[in-house]
């Protein structure tokens, strides 16, 4: 089985060529276009990381990870934050609310799969 990753940026583009890179290494990856399908999907899909913007109307990725990590039954999930905000007090704040890394737009994908795989490994979970 592979690893699941859900991708969430409300920049379709952004969330296409992420999801295709990581469907390239091997990652089983789904897209959310806000931080309402986010939550959504952490419940029923139950990924093993979020790539996450920060800047989304509605709900911002900061309020999702803060949800997520104050919920024991979705606290253990990774969270990458990445996103255009590239200052030290945005990148602070993401790790205050549980971030688990930041990476800046524009970006390279083959930095966010090696910071992926850093985090929870290879994309096949060995039986």
């Amino acid at each position: 089985m592979n690893k699941k990753i859900l991708v969430v940026d409300d920049e379709p583009a952004i969330g296409r060529m992420v999801k295709m890179s990581l469907s390239y290494e091997g990652y089983d990856a789904r897209t959310a276009i806000n931080g309402f399908e986010a939550m959504e999907s952490v419940v029923d899909w139950k990924p093993y990381l979020l790539v996450l913007d920060i800047m989304m109307p509605g709900m911002d990725g900061y309020e999702v990870c803060a949800e997520i990590k104050n919920k024991p039954e979705t606290k253990n999930i990774k969270v990458i934050f990445l996103t255009a905000r590239g200052s030290s007090g945005d990148e602070r704040k993401g790790f205050a609310v549980g971030g688990d890394d930041f990476i800046v737009k524009p970006f390279d994908p083959e930095v966010l799969i090696e910071k992926i795989k850093e985090l929870i490994g290879p994309a096949v979970i060995k039986g």
